[in-house]
């Protein structure tokens, strides 16, 4: 008898010690509230809409590592915004690559017709991004598709079925690939003009 009370109370320690094991586990890869931000679709009033904006500003401001935009319009003009800001930074390196390969790869009197419109193009999408997306919060952002991490998220209380969900990314090197490559393309276009044009 003893023996299998014995039994029975470190079954229940098992069993208690298994449960704490795995809400700690719980804990661990969950998302505490402090690194998320929730902009809820409540609307009050006609200026709803700037609310949503306001608090979405404040949310960038206030650096969280995941904001979920729960309204529909302001989420989908943030993806947008942050897609073309992405747009300008691959056309940044990508046109700037080029610039600076195709010489190595084309016979040097025909490279310069594309070597050079490429790096304008490369110089030109440094500098629009560089005036509108350096310095906007909003660039340290990226639109999180991973569904794995998307579970971590107190999606669940929203009422909305297909909020963006932004994810706070550090940009620092990729700041630095793009506008060392177009400085770079840069001084090629200009060293090269003044080889084509020099008298």
């Amino acid at each position: 008898m003893p023996h299998t009370v014995g039994a029975g109370v470190a079954e229940q320690w098992r069993t208690r010690l298994s449960c704490e094991d795995s809400a700690s586990r719980l804990v661990k890869v969950s998302v505490s509230a402090t690194d998320c931000y929730i902009v809820h679709e409540i609307y009050n009033g006609e200026s709803a809409q700037d609310q949503f904006e306001y608090e979405l500003e404040q949310a960038l401001e206030a650096q969280y590592k995941y904001i979920v935009i729960e309204p529909t319009r302001i989420g989908d003009e943030t993806a947008r915004w942050i897609t073309v800001g992405n747009c300008l930074h691959k056309t940044t390196v990508l046109a700037g690559t080029a610039c600076l390969f195709t010489p190595l790869a084309l016979p040097l009197d025909y490279s310069h017709y594309i070597s050079l419109p490429a790096g304008v193009l490369s110089l030109a999408c440094c500098t629009l991004y560089g005036i509108s997306w350096q310095f906007d919060p909003c660039c340290k952002y990226q639109v999180e598709y991973d569904a794995y991490k998307l579970s971590r998220l107190p999606l669940h209380t929203l009422t909305s079925s297909t909020p963006v969900v932004l994810v706070r990314k550090d940009d620092l090197h990729r700041k630095r690939l793009h506008n060392t490559i177009a400085l770079a393309a840069l001084v090629y276009c200009v060293k090269k003009i003044y080889e084509l044009y020099a008298v």
